[in-house]
């Protein structure tokens, strides 16, 4: 049990780091005129589609053109559910400051997108926004460039592993795909959704609390262990911080990038939930450098996966990922500023409700799946109820925390200019 609890702080922490990185590129973006019309550009192809004015653009197939995977374009209906779930990632993320993108795939998967097409576009729409403010990753913690660089030899052959295995499962059986990634999403979802209700439950009968808590330190018997092994090349880290700094293979290293860049792979995710305990608590790496290096392995593992694992094979969904590229835009803002007119505890009690919300919403949708693949006899009309039932609670759950903030922003907006 207190490994399990250790481990779901460190998830939770690594996913702050990334939010906060999140936040400072949606700022960098919004920020500059170079930027924005930039942005605008990249996303013209969308907006011409959504208003009707370019009904019969033909985009590459590569890039999610009608020759390419179904559904791999799109209506007016469905631009509009990109914003959405884009805005509603980004509400949650700026506003507990972690865990937003863990919801963007099975919303996705619930709005009627093929699950690796989800993965792809969801790997694609984390790449846009990262290339787009790649700088400012220097401000949030120091960079180990030999971490840095074993990391991401790893983490390059385990994104290849996780996209050979998600396009062999999808060309085998897209049932069994969709089935995959759902049970993924369930077993993760379920983890950190019960935890965050406990510490939930657990602050609130403490009477507060808030919403971004501590991080966890590192050290400890395994990375001590492993920095003893003198297996070649050593990498040298940490000497800002430590006389003589610390020295640990670079076989350790690459080993860990495998695992967060297969697991990236699979999920669509950039995969700094995991970086962080890794780093921390299996490498031994301070919390400062672990910050600034994940957010440079993120920029180049979700890059190489969205490329070399699904654009090239027809399963990125451009110009849905440039929607969801402007929703979190705006929503990561509004939900950072809405954090100084609320108590936390509600925040994280929303998150905790939202994260429970996709779980169920992904465990609701196996019997139908199961039963397509014939592997469980469930009546039609039973597995149709279960599918709308997780899809109704799923997204009347993440509606409700949108307008909520939404709502407080636009209702003590003068409050906001005041301070």
């Amino acid at each position: 049990m207190n490994i399990a609890r250790r481990l779901y702080e460190t998830m939770l922490h690594a996913a702050r780091a990334h939010a906060q990185w999140d936040l400072e590129v949606s700022r960098s973006i919004l920020a500059s005129r170079k930027k924005m019309l930039l942005l605008i550009i990249l996303a013209l192809p969308a907006i011409l589609v959504a208003t009707g004015m370019a009904a019969d653009l033909n985009l590459p197939d590569i890039l999610g053109g009608k020759k390419a995977y179904s559904p791999a374009f799109y209506t007016p209906e469905i631009f509009l559910a990109s914003i959405l779930i884009g805005l509603c990632a980004g509400l949650i993320t700026g506003c507990i400051g972690a865990g937003g993108g863990f919801i963007i795939t099975p919303a996705l998967m619930s709005a009627g997108i093929k699950g690796i097409l989800a993965v792809g576009t969801d790997l694609f729409h984390i790449f846009a926004k990262a290339i787009m403010g790649t700088a400012v990753h220097k401000k949030l913690g120091n960079v180990s460039v030999g971490l840095a660089v074993a990391f991401l030899v790893g983490s390059g052959v385990g994104v290849t592993g996780g996209g050979v295995i998600n396009r062999f499962i999808y060309e085998l059986n897209p049932v069994l795909s969709d089935t995959f990634i759902s049970f993924i999403y369930v077993i993760l979802l379920g983890f950190l959704g019960t935890y965050a209700m406990i510490d939930f439950l657990r602050l609130r009968k403490a009477g507060g609390g808030d919403a971004h808590g501590g991080g966890s330190g590192g050290g400890g018997g395994l990375p001590a262990t492993l920095q003893k092994a003198k297996i070649p090349p050593m990498i040298a880290f940490d000497e800002d911080l430590v006389p003589g700094g610390k020295k640990i293979s670079a076989w350790f290293v690459a080993l860990c990038g495998g695992v967060v860049g297969f697991m990236a792979a699979i999920m669509g995710v950039g995969g700094g939930f995991l970086t962080f305990p890794m780093f921390v608590y299996i490498l031994g790496v301070s919390s400062f450098t672990t910050v600034g290096t994940d957010i440079l392995q993120i920029i180049f593992t979700a890059g190489y996966a969205s490329i070399s694992q699904y654009a090239i094979y027809g399963f990125i969904f451009y110009t849905l990922a440039m929607g969801m590229l402007l929703g979190s835009l705006l929503g990561i803002q509004v939900g950072a500023l809405t954090t100084k007119l609320v108590p936390g505890i509600y925040i994280r009690g929303f998150y905790a409700i939202a994260i429970l919300a996709g779980f169920l919403n992904r465990l609701f949708s196996l019997p139908g799946k199961l039963s397509d693949m014939k592997l469980v006899s469930v009546d039609p009309a039973t597995s149709a109820l279960c599918s709308q039932i997780g899809n109704w609670t799923f997204f009347i759950c993440v509606g409700v925390f949108g307008v909520w903030v939404i709502g407080t922003f636009l209702t003590k907006i003068n409050q906001l200019r005041e301070g």
